[in-house]
């Protein structure tokens, strides 16, 4: 039988700033990312997410970033192995204290925007953030795009990894996500994007950008919760994995 995750990047608002946020969400996903306080969050926005995550039953992960409110985090940041480890051990630390704080458990590790695609191809800050996530809790799922040194580096170290594919990305004919520099990064289409994550769940492979046909493991599925029909977009996709057979539920259940 045929079982996917479907994940959402969660818990981005700061301050004054809302982001996203639309609790309806939680009710089509079945695990979420939530920000930590570096390239978005804060403590109240943290606990507050994590309540309605915990409401929802819904598996809770945390989502480290680089320091870097200003460009979201998705700015390449050049950092030492050192420096790596320590921004997550910090950040996977006070999202770990929130969920205990309210009777949870955490359940996984997703590195967030430019940290998590610089370690998709950097095998040594991959292998720092594998480390800081086994540090902290050797049980922890290590979530990582499929097929790169992440998910190699988790599997190194010992942590049961996840291997995720996005729904609205396009990839490169190596398996990387399409930058998103480039105008074809995103892909608007909800039909298209439906059709792109049932290819990659029931055929394991992905249409790349240059035509040829990629092997990708899909054990989760990135819906990124901050677009305008977010919502509606995750039951249009939870709707047609359940029609195809596919059991949609957290890496833990």
């Amino acid at each position: 039988m045929m079982r996917v995750d479907l994940n959402c990047d969660f818990g981005e608002s700061f301050g004054i700033y809302r982001l996203g946020e639309e609790k309806e969400i939680l009710q089509y996903v079945t695990s979420v990312n939530i920000a930590c306080g570096f390239h978005a969050g804060d403590p109240l926005v943290m606990r507050k997410t994590v309540q309605m995550a915990l409401e929802q039953n819904v598996a809770i992960g945390a989502h480290p970033g680089f320091p870097d409110l200003l460009g979201f985090g998705r700015r390449n940041i050049a950092v030492t192995p050192d420096e790596a480890y320590a921004y997550v051990v910090y950040q996977v630390g006070a999202l770990s204290a929130f969920v205990k704080a309210e009777g949870g458990t955490l359940t996984h590790v997703k590195p967030h925007g430019a940290l998590y695609n610089m370690a998709a191809k950097d095998a040594v800050l991959a292998e720092a953030i594998a480390r800081a996530v086994y540090d902290v809790d050797a049980t922890l799922i290590l979530y990582g795009l499929a097929g790169s040194e992440l998910i190699n580096a988790g599997k190194k170290i010992g942590l049961q990894t996840a291997s995720e594919v996005f729904a609205d990305r396009t990839y490169q004919q190596d398996g990387s996500l399409t930058p998103r520099s480039d105008p074809r990064a995103l892909i608007v289409d909800e039909q298209e994007a439906v059709q792109q994550v049932l290819m990659m769940v029931k055929e394991k492979r992905v249409r790349s950008l240059q035509g040829n046909d990629v092997p990708i493991e899909a054990e989760t599925v990135c819906i990124h919760g901050d677009g305008k029909k977010a919502v509606l977009f995750a039951r249009r996709l939870y709707e047609a994995l359940q029609k195809e057979g596919i059991t949609v539920c957290s890496i833990t259940r």
